[in-house]
């Protein structure tokens, strides 16, 4: 992964403390709110594997985007918008993002995405919805060990299925981990996405955990790794 150009945006160079709430709106799109800022990831149009949900046409701080593919980074939301690897600046929040290939053959189908981490609420934050690649050694000491790991897992041509999210998960060992970009219920037509059972399926004995639409964290969680399936 490559790390590209740095921007600047005001505010202090340290996120504040004190937990963080997350909104899920489908999809691979969550809004995340928390030390005295907002971020939302991965808007979408309701098109592909996201027909049928609502678009999350909200205000945040700051959006980012996995790519400026029209199911994971659609400028549709109110904020500074990012979606190109960098260094980024913005309020309180220090955030960078990583290039890697979208898909599984160096990203000859489908370019490359941005893979994003920053800190927020006192919690560390891996963002890695919208990516099929296989993390290199080098990938995982810039990842390093995320308090919260955002990872799709649903699988297709884009995205990571269950298995490789698994191993993903393995590597990095986050306290905790949502998932995204999966099906719930019958596919669209046209969607190459499954559900998020098999997922599940290859990391038994991990504690998972089936909550709404709103999820809670406090700043200090604990060592274990637990799964957080929002609805």
């Amino acid at each position: 992964m490559l790390l590209g150009a740095s921007i600047t945006l005001g505010g202090s160079l340290h996120a504040q403390a004190g937990g963080v709430t997350i909104t899920n709106y489908g999809h691979s799109a969550l809004l995340i709110n928390g030390g005295g800022q907002s971020v939302l990831i991965n808007p979408f149009r309701a098109v592909g594997c996201a027909k049928g949900l609502a678009e999350p046409r909200v205000t945040a701080n700051v959006i980012l985007a996995s790519s400026e593919l029209p199911d994971e980074g659609a400028r549709i939301a109110n904020g500074t918008f990012l979606s190109r690897p960098g260094s980024f600046r913005i309020g309180g929040l220090n955030l960078e993002g990583f290039s890697a290939p979208h898909d599984r053959i160096g990203g000859r189908r489908y370019g490359q995405s941005t893979l994003w981490r920053w800190q927020q609420g006192g919690l560390s934050f891996a963002h890695l919805g919208g990516t099929a690649a296989k993390l290199s050694g080098e990938d995982k000491v810039l990842l390093g060990r995320p308090d919260v790991l955002i990872i799709g897992v649903g699988g297709g041509g884009k995205v990571y299925n269950g298995k490789e999210a698994a191993e993903v998960v393995k590597a990095l060992n986050p306290r905790r981990v949502i998932p995204v970009q999966y099906v719930s219920g019958e596919a669209p037509v046209g969607c190459d996405q499954t559900g998020v059972q098999p997922f599940l399926d290859s990391l038994g004995g991990i504690k998972v955990q089936r909550v709404g639409t709103t999820l809670t964290l406090p700043s200090s969680l604990g060592d274990n790794t637990v799964i957080d399936v929002m609805r």
